[in-house]
């Protein structure tokens, strides 16, 4: 009998890999996986029973099962592993295979993999995926981008994975070189917006307006049966209601107010920085997790100066509506940050981005799907080359029947002593926008001032300098 060959191979059998596995295994694609750790393997083999896969903790003999030209996942953690993978992997692989690194690599990383790869004759690309262990099990997001030719190959099997939106795969290909791991670490950047967004409401509702959780997982639950629907606001409603399971009360009030980040929220406000491109909601949402992690601090500034003790007079009820179209807002906001960094992103870097296709794979499978990216869709599917999203008519109007209340739940929670940085900055940011005069003229002229860094007039071309001390 014929050696069985499979059609593709995973490196990498962790949870994400393994669920990736599964789930090729149940749309029919035969797959053989690797990892070093001899028990991972075995794990797989008897979740998948009864489907075509192997596994095995030794290189040499997985590359022998699969069937040539190879195509070869990597889906290892953290993404620096990829660079101890490759001087492993590339010798056994021939000219004309495939790799295809899945993880959260920063982009310029995979643009010199792409290169190490090239030189070897083996094809390579970055692939973005979102929608953590149950979106890689049952359909997650993917953002491939590199050679087009090279993501063809795969396209089957990636559509036949992805989560459908009516029936349309959550996967395209996004652009050439590292456009795919790009455009997962804007994503990501994004949710790091939205999470610090809906913290902040949380606090409003919670210390502002004393709601119990049963109270704000109610809240939470209605928004996302309008506007607001998206999985971000459907888990915060669910984590509300969460019993400590090794103690008494809800869960969520026994975790420590200390966020983390594993780098891709950070490596979005650098390259936003480097391309000069504001987008502070995304900026603040880092630095605030950073603050939250200031225990030492925070106590010590706490005990000398003491905290806010909150009391809300007006309407409740009419707020806490209020505080949902201040939210709405201002997610709003953040995804045109971010869709505009992408924008600036695909000219200096050559993606070739196409912002509705972007749009459209993030609707279902990720973590920042939400009923809002449809209309992002259209908006972009309608105009390609749109300044900014809030160009959009259908957008701007919807933000222009909610900027007030943004406005109002900013003031709100400023006079009653909440921190509400991504609030103000998305507040900031629209009326910096729409402003059609900044101060910033003052800016250039202290610049002039004690630099000669010189400045441009409104009433006549050119660059000037001027001797700012004299009369």
């Amino acid at each position: 009998m014929e050696k069985q060959l499979y059609e593709i191979g995973m490196i990498g059998l962790g949870t994400m890999g393994r669920n990736i596995v599964l789930n090729m295994a149940d749309h029919g694609v035969s797959v053989a996986g690797y990892d070093k750790d001899p028990g991972k393997g075995p794990i797989l083999l008897s979740e998948g029973a009864g489907k075509q896969l192997a596994a095995t903790d030794n290189l040499k003999a997985f590359i022998a099962m699969l069937r040539p030209p190879r195509v070869v996942m990597l889906l290892v953690a953290p993404a620096k592993v990829v660079d101890l993978v490759l001087p492993d992997l590339l010798p056994v692989l021939d000219k004309g295979d495939l790799v295809i690194d899945a993880g959260n690599s920063f982009f310029k990383d995979t643009d010199a993999r792409g290169k190490l790869c090239q030189e070897k004759g083996v094809h390579f690309f970055g692939m973005g995926v979102s929608g953590g262990e149950a979106g890689a099990r049952h359909g997650p997001s993917m953002m491939p981008g590199g050679p087009r030719e090279s993501y063809e190959r795969v396209r089957p099997v990636l559509e036949s994975i992805a989560a459908k939106v009516g029936g349309e795969p959550c996967v395209a290909y996004v652009g050439a070189g590292s456009a795919g791991h790009y455009v997962k670490m804007v994503h990501n950047g994004i949710e790091y917006g939205l999470m610090q967004l809906i913290s902040e409401s949380y606090d409003l509702l919670k210390r502002g307006l004393g709601l119990s959780n049963d109270e704000l997982s109610a809240t939470y639950k209605r928004w996302d049966a309008g506007a607001l629907n998206s999985f971000l606001i459907e888990i915060t409603a669910t984590v509300l209601l969460k019993n400590d399971d090794k103690g008494t009360g809800r869960l969520i009030d026994k975790v420590k107010d200390a966020a983390r980040q594993k780098g891709t929220g950070k490596w979005t406000s650098q390259d936003a920085l480097d391309l000069q491109v504001p987008a502070p909601t995304l900026d603040l949402a880092v630095c605030q997790r950073d603050l939250s992690g200031q225990l030492e601090a925070r106590a010590a500034v706490h005990a000398a100066l003491g905290g806010p003790s909150p009391s809300f007079g007006g309407d409740r009820k009419a707020f806490v509506d209020q505080v949902g179209h201040a939210l709405f807002a201002a997610m709003v906001l953040t995804y045109a940050q971010g869709l505009d960094l992408l924008r600036h992103a695909s000219t200096a870097y050559n993606y070739g981005l196409d912002l509705a296709e972007v749009a459209k794979i993030w609707r279902g499978g990720c973590i920042i799907r939400a009923a809002l990216l449809e209309d992002i869709r259209k908006a972009y599917a309608a105009r390609a080359d749109l300044p900014s999203l809030l160009a959009d008519a259908n957008i701007a109007g919807k933000l222009k029947a909610r900027a007030g209340d943004l406005r109002a739940v900013v003031r709100t929670m400023a006079e009653l002593g909440l921190p509400a940085p991504g609030l103000m900055a998305s507040l900031s940011y629209l009326d910096g926008l729409r402003s059609g005069w900044l101060p910033t003229n003052l800016i250039q002229a202290q610049r002039d001032f004690f630099g000669a860094h010189t400045y441009e007039r409104t009433d006549q071309p050119g660059t000037f300098h001027s001797h700012w001390g004299e009369a």
